[in-house]
C-alpha cells in the first residue's frame, strides 16, 4: 500500500481537519512561506485529542525505491508530536519557523529557526510547538509502521501492528 495513503487512512478529516487547515495556511501566510501542492495530512495519532497531540504533514517526496524522503511537519502552539522511535529510518529536522521543545534520547532542549537535529534509529524524540512552529524532515523514506510510539494507546504504527497479530 502506498504509504501516503495508509497515513491519509488513519488521519483527521471533516470539520476538525478544515479548521486545522485554515488555521494552519493562515500561518502560512502569515510567515509567507510557500507550501507545496500536496495533500495534507492532519494527524492526532488516534488520540481524539488534537490540540494536544498532533501535527499536520506535508509530504513533498517520499521516494521508497530511491531511498529518501522530505516534508513539513507543523504544530500549533502547545501542540506535541508524542514520543516515539523508528526502527530503521534517520531523520534530520530543519527549523524553519518558531521554537520547539525537543525531547531527544533522554535530552530536553529548545529548537529554533536555522537548528539542526540529526535523529538516529531506535532513539526516542518528541517535541512541541512554543508557538506554531515549522520544520523541515529530511531522511530515509516513511513507512508508517516503522513508528513505534511510547503510548501504547496510539492505534498505528509498528508497535501497535505487532499487538493486533
Amino acid at each position: 500500500m502506498d504509504e501516503l495513503r495508509k497515513a491519509l487512512d488513519i488521519g483527521l478529516h471533516g470539520k476538525e481537519a478544515e479548521q486545522a487547515l485554515s488555521a494552519f495556511f493562515d500561518q502560512m501566510r502569515q510567515w509567507d512561506v510557500a507550501i507545496p501542492h500536496v495533500e495534507p495530512l492532519v494527524l492526532d495519532f488516534g488520540l481524539g485529542d488534537y490540540q494536544n497531540t498532533g501535527l499536520i504533514e506535508f509530504w513533498i517526496a517520499n521516494e521508497i525505491e530511491a531511498g529518501y524522503c522530505g516534508k513539513y511537519l507543523f504544530v500549533f502552539d502547545g501542540q506535541t508530536c508524542p514520543n516515539h522511535h523508528h526502527g530503521e529510518k534517520i531523520e534530520t529536522f530543519y527549523i524553519m519557523k518558531g521554537q520547539l521543545k525537543v525531547s531527544y534520547d533522554d535530552s530536553v532542549f529548545i529548537m529554533s529557526p536555522g537548528d539542526v537535529l540529526h535523529v538516529s534509529s531506535g532513539k526516542f524524540h518528541s517535541f512541541t510547538g512554543i508557538g506554531p512552529a515549522l520544520l523541515l524532515e529530511i531522511s530515509m523514506p516513511c513507512v508508517v509502521d516503522d513508528n513505534y510510539f511510547e503510548n501504547p494507546d496510539i492505534p498505528i504504527g509498528g508497535n501497535y501492528k505487532d499487538k493486533v497479530l
